[in-house]
């Protein structure tokens, strides 16, 4: 008896859980999906992964949706994930921008997710695989709880520290310090 192979739909619907992402998490999210998922580009001149700068140009383009908030606090949801992977698996496939903005103008939203989903197949890794590393950062995360910034520490451990902390002047020696205390390495 053959295992089932995985349902790519539901598969991509995970990464719903894992929104929002600000524009770095995605742009890295939509690199690692697309590389993790074996595609490859039939134009030669279209790069697998978007940049943070790609995706800034697909919403002035109109071929994703304005994401909420602005600026460094810009967040991005499980519908611009989409869009941005339907962008780039179809100029991979060769189309203009043009043809696939006004493809995407044609389609829903349920459509443009089943067409992403029928394009990566089975090899769309698991969101758990897919999670993008920590990348340091200077901007603060701002939320209902007040302003915060994400400390990477090693390679699955990262902090986040209350900007009103008396760590989070000097971050890197706090990341250092807990680095020192776990016995891990930067």
């Amino acid at each position: 008896m053959t295992a089932l192979s995985p349902d790519p739909l539901a598969t991509l619907r995970a990464y719903r859980a894992l929104a929002p992402w600000n524009l770095r998490d995605l742009a890295t999210l939509c690199g690692t999906i697309l590389t993790s998922g074996g595609v490859r580009p039939i134009n030669p001149a279209a790069s697998t992964a978007p940049s943070e700068r790609t995706i800034r140009y697909y919403v002035s383009r109109h071929l994703v949706s304005a994401p909420s908030g602005r600026g460094t606090s810009a967040t991005y949801g499980y519908r611009h994930l989409l869009e941005v992977l339907a962008v780039k698996l179809r100029q991979m496939q060769g189309a203009n921008l043009e043809v696939i903005a006004e493809e995407l103008r044609q389609q829903t939203g349920d459509q443009i997710e089943r067409r992403v989903a029928a394009a990566l197949g089975a090899g769309l890794p698991a969101p758990a695989l897919a999670r993008p590393r920590p990348v340091p950062t200077d901007e603060p995360l701002r939320s209902t709880a007040g302003t915060w910034y994400r400390v990477p520490v090693t390679d699955g451990v990262e902090l986040l520290v209350s900007a009103d902390h008396p760590g989070a002047r000097d971050r890197e020696r706090l990341a250092r310090r807990v680095q020192d205390a776990i016995g891990g390495s930067r």
